[in-house]
This record gives C-alpha cells, sequence and structure tokens, in this order.
C-alpha cells in the first residue's frame, strides 16, 4: 500500500507515523510546501518573545527521523491538484518550478491553514507580517530584535494576536491591538474578555476595539496604520484577523467542502470520495456537545484525528469521540480557559441553558499568595448537565478547565461534579474547590 500525505505538520505526520507503527511495509511518501516537519507553531509566540530561544525545541522530529523511519520526505513541495478517478497528484517542486504526477492508493489531506490577508492598500509594504509556519516565527523574530523598531500594531484580537502582543511587549516595544468586533478572544464570552483586557490596558497594550482598518502607508517600510478612527503611528504590522482552510487546490476533484472550504470528513476522517482521509485544520471535526461537524483549528485535534486516519488507512476502523474545543492562552499574569459550549454558541443551537458566573480563589486565603479565579459554567437548564465552562485567573484556572472538560466528556452535571471527591490541601485547593463552588452555584 502507498499513502501519500499532502502535509507534513501536524495531522499528517500523525498519520503517517501510525500507518507505519501498524504497518511496517506500507509506503509512504509526503509532501510538505514548507521547509520543516511536525513542529508546535503554537510555540511560536514564546519563540518570538525570547522565553524559548532554540526554534529547533519545536520541532517533534527532524525530516532525517521520519526518513529512518522509512518515510519518503520532500519538503518545498506543494500539491497544485488531486484526481481521485486516477488516484494522482500534480506536485509542484517550488525550488526548481518544475511540475510532476505521482499516484497514490490511498490519500491524506493535511494541508491545515492559510493566513487571511485582505487587499488593503499599501499591504504589500516591508514590515507587514503574519505569524503562521516556524519560517514566520524566524524572520520576525529577527526583525524585532531591532531596537529602532518601537511600533507595533497587531491587526486583529484572537489567540495569536493577543499572544504576539504579549511577545512584543515583553520585548519593551509599544504595542497596540486593532480589533474590529467590540471585544477581543470572540471564542470566550464576555464575562472573561472585560477582565482579559483590563489585564492587557494594564500592561500597557493599547487596545483599539470596534476599529476597521481601511489602509496602510509608508515609503518602502510601513510607517503608520490608518483605520476608520485614526491613524497609527507602525514601524512593524502583524496580520491576525483568521485563517482559512487550505484546500483551493481541491477545486474540481469532487471532494466535498464545507462554505468556509474545509473538508468535509466523517468521524473516521474519510471524505466522501473512497481512500481520500483528511484531517487537521483543513478539515471539519466532530464535536461531542454539538453531536454535529463544525471547523475548530486546534492542534489538538489535529494530532488526535490524525493518529485516527492513520490508524483506519491501516484497516482500523476507529471514531473520533469528539471535540470540545477546549482551549487555553496566557495573557500576561492571566490564565484564560475555556471548553465545551460558549453561551452564544448555547443560543445558537436553541438550547434551553442556565449560566452562572462565580469569584472564587485557586486555595484558601489562610496559605499565602491566595489569587481569585472567576469561573462561568453553561449547563443544561432542566439537567443541570454541564455543556461549557469559562475561566480568567492568576494560576490553577487552566488545569480546572481540564476538569471541566473532563466532566462534559462523560455527560456529568453540575449536581454530580460538585459533590466529586477532590484533593484538599491549603496550598492547592480548599475544602470546596473552585470547581465545586462554581458547580454548586448552578441552579
Amino acid at each position: 500500500m502507498k499513502l501519500i500525505v499532502i502535509g507534513g505538520v501536524a495531522a499528517g505526520m500523525s498519520a503517517a507515523s501510525k500507518l507505519k507503527r501498524m504497518k511496517k511495509d506500507a509506503e509512504i511518501v509526503v509532501y510538505e510546501k514548507g521547509g520543516f516537519l511536525s513542529y508546535g507553531a503554537c510555540g511560536l509566540p514564546y519563540y518570538v518573545s525570547g522565553e524559548n530561544d532554540d526554534y529547533t525545541k519545536m520541532i517533534a522530529r527532524t525530516k532525517e527521523q521520519f526518513q529512518q523511519m522509512g518515510m519518503e520526505i520532500f519538503l518545498h513541495h506543494e500539491i497544485v491538484k488531486v484526481v481521485p478517478e486516477k488516484k494522482q497528484v500534480m506536485i509542484r517542486d517550488i525550488a526548481r518550478n518544475r511540475l510532476f504526477l505521482d499516484t497514490y492508493d490511498k490519500l491524506m489531506i493535511a494541508t491545515g491553514t492559510f493566513p487571511i490577508i485582505p487587499p488593503f492598500p499599501g499591504v504589500e509594504l516591508q514590515n507587514i507580517h503574519v505569524l503562521k509556519t516556524l519560517e514566520d516565527g524566524m524572520i520576525l523574530k529577527e526583525i524585532s530584535q531591532s531596537p529602532q523598531l518601537q511600533d507595533v500594531v497587531i491587526v486583529g484580537g484572537g489567540y495569536i494576536g493577543i499572544e504576539v502582543a504579549e511577545a512584543m511587549a515583553r520585548l519593551g516595544k509599544n504595542v497596540r491591538v486593532i480589533e474590529l468586533a467590540e471585544r477581543i478572544l470572540q471564542n470566550f464570552d464576555q464575562e472573561i474578555t472585560d477582565i482579559t483586557e483590563k489585564e492587557l490596558l494594564k500592561q500597557g497594550v493599547q487596545l483599539q476595539l470596534q476599529e476597521k482598518v481601511i489602509s496602510f502607508h509608508g515609503t518602502e517600510h510601513v510607517e503608520a496604520v490608518q483605520t476608520d478612527k485614526g491613524t497609527y503611528q507602525a514601524d512593524l504590522v502583524l496580520m491576525s484577523i483568521g485563517v482559512k482552510p487550505a484546500t483551493s487546490f481541491l477545486q474540481g476533484s469532487g471532494i466535498a467542502l464545507a462554505q468556509n472550504g474545509a473538508i468535509i470528513i466523517d468521524r473516521e476522517m474519510r471524505t466522501n470520495i473512497e481512500d481520500i482521509y483528511a484531517a487537521g485544520d483543513c478539515a471539519q471535526v466532530y464535536h461531542k456537545v454539538m453531536e454535529e461537524n463544525t471547523y475548530i483549528p486546534l492542534g489538538t485535534n489535529a494530532n488526535k484525528c490524525g493518529r485516527i486516519a492513520g490508524a483506519n488507512i491501516a484497516g482500523s476502523r476507529q471514531k473520533y469521540l469528539g471535540t470540545l474545543g477546549s482551549a487555553a492562552i496566557k495573557v500576561f499574569d492571566l490564565e484564560v480557559a475555556r471548553t465545551g459550549l460558549s453561551e452564544k454558541e448555547a443560543q445558537k443551537l436553541a438550547i434551553d441553558y442556565t449560566t452562572v458566573f462565580v469569584q472564587s480563589a485557586d486555595h484558601p486565603g489562610y496559605y499565602p499568595n491566595q489569587t481569585p479565579i472567576w469561573i462561568k459554567l453553561i449547563c443544561e437548564k432542566r439537567t443541570r448537565k454541564i455543556l461549557g465552562a469559562q475561566a480568567v485567573g492568576n494560576k490553577g484556572v487552566v488545569l480546572r478547565i481540564d476538569m471541566f472538560a473532563i466532566a462534559i466528556h462523560n455527560g456529568m452535571s453540575a449536581d454530580e461534579l460538585g459533590m466529586t471527591d477532590l484533593c484538599y490541601a491549603p496550598p492547592f485547593a480548599g475544602v470546596w474547590d473552585a470547581v465545586h463552588i462554581a458547580s454548586n452555584a448552578v441552579k
């Protein structure tokens, strides 16, 4: 059996590795557009900031290590067309600028996403960047070392935008975030983002909310960003307004795509065409609470679904249990995390729900350095089954949201979680943990 893998970062290499473990004689050929395989892109902001000073630490396995496993690896190679009826792919060797064909028995598509860059006037100026690939991170890190570069404007207040805002502030830059919506981090509810925005302002990050970028100005390098409300000096601009599935090469292939371009797959990672699988940020994913496919581009989903795809390519029939959209972000001195449904998502699904928003603490006040934790729960009204949880605080937040994720995954009610036997010791938690207190507040 010959498997061609398109995309060699998260889902693609998880699939390839799983297949190779299960079928040592499988022929595996990987085509990756970039210059690196299997790296943790979520670590890029911390590489830019200098908290990690070695990009190789983000690489899980090198090209040479995968080759030692018996795979053929082609970097700087881009798939331009898939022809399922012939089981062929057309590939462009970027370095040599030549096209050639290859054939497969099974095909794994894991091309991820590309950053959205609207055609603003002046967007072609130097020092306007994105942060998507390891190569992007290396460029951004080098540029940001310059002491002459002081004013940084970040367009977009999502995960990457806010993480880079912190990175640039830690490098001593003047940082401004421009966000079209009324608040940052739209995946979180307002109770959580209100606290997060205060932390950013406290740390000197300027927030321009409900502002629309109109254009960029400068001669060769960017010098200013113009919005519908003002003009802001800029030595560097980071564009982080979102991503789209990198699937344009599939047009005309017959592979079913969602409205946003994501590949439609079942819970076994199969597309609508036999012997073609997909996973990761280029594809939809099954949501355990929604009980339907959705689009949530997260590395956690990509690695799990890639592993399942590899097993199923080898002949298994594994199904993905489903994502909860669990995600976390560090914002200076705060941990911010979520799992399951947001209130907005519960409204969209027409669920009869109830919410609580409580302030608790990471441990009792009679032990030093107590810090607050704010928790919001979304529960089904009649059964009080937990549907979603969000929290923000200085420490102990993310692991508590992980506890809520386990509860949601197993269909627990707030009543059950509110009486679950959790550890108690003054340095770590109270006799009633923050998780208990939030759960028992649900009416």
